[in-house]
């Protein structure tokens, strides 16, 4: 008898004591998991679902938690300064052994549904499991209030200028909004970020503008519009 399955968005035909990876699941090792959207049953008798099988059911035992291949993204700019970034992933993935195929009482039988991890679900769950626990040992692991006001980390690819100012020189910042595809909006970031004459955008080199990109949202507009370039002009003025 097999069944095909669906789970993380994939579909998967399995017979009892299959292994396969799966997206990763809100469980541990050892944990039996059951999974209940079901798209068809093979056999003796084949059962295709509207969309799924009513009370079909494949329940698996949690092997592991791993990690996929590495896949690796390189990303290069010819034009203007040559930057070029790469950035490896490996996806999470659950490593699971088939068990029973039920082809009815799936939905009374009480073991654990299979719920994604990076899921709505799996983040209830996740989050029912943390209100359950003691609250002492919910004391203990309390960040303290100041780290939990603290802003995420913006993650960059490039390297943070040397050149950022706290406040602009005498007072007085120059006229970003000179500089073609920016407006008051985006001026008033560069402001935010340390950005208030034209002679540091100028300094800026290939690290430096790849940094500035991810802080700014928008990739590879320095160089469309030829910052540096403007900068220089305006800061020779």
């Amino acid at each position: 008898m097999f069944a095909v399955m669906k789970t993380g968005g994939k579909q998967y035909k399995v017979q009892s004591g299959d292994v396969l990876r799966v997206e990763k699941l809100a469980a541990d090792a050892g944990e039996t998991v059951q999974f209940n959207e079901i798209l068809m049953l093979g056999g003796d008798k084949t059962v295709v679902g509207a969309p799924n099988v009513d009370g079909a059911a494949v329940q698996a035992e949690v092997v592991d938690q791993i990690k996929g291949d590495k896949v690796i993204n390189f990303v290069k700019r010819r034009r203007k300064h040559g930057s070029q970034r790469t950035k490896g992933h490996r996806q999470q993935l659950t490593l699971i052994r088939v068990g029973d195929i039920l082809a009815s009482g799936g939905d009374k039988s009480g073991v654990k549904a299979a719920i994604g991890a990076g899921s709505v679900a799996g983040v209830a769950v996740a989050a029912a499991a943390a209100k359950a626990a003691p609250k002492k040992a919910a004391a203990k692991k309390a960040a303290p209030k100041k780290a939990e006001a603290a802003a995420p980390a913006v993650e960059v690819d490039g390297v943070e200028p040397t050149n950022l100012l706290k406040e602009a020189r005498g007072g007085q910042p120059d006229d970003l909004k000179k500089i073609s595809g920016v407006g008051p909006k985006l001026e008033g970031t560069l402001h935010e970020i340390g950005v208030f004459h034209f002679d540091q955008i100028a300094a800026w080199g290939p690290a430096e503008i790849a940094y500035m990109d991810d802080r700014l949202s928008f990739k590879g507009r320095i160089e469309r519009d030829d910052w540096i370039a403007q900068a220089k002009q305006f800061s020779a003025e």
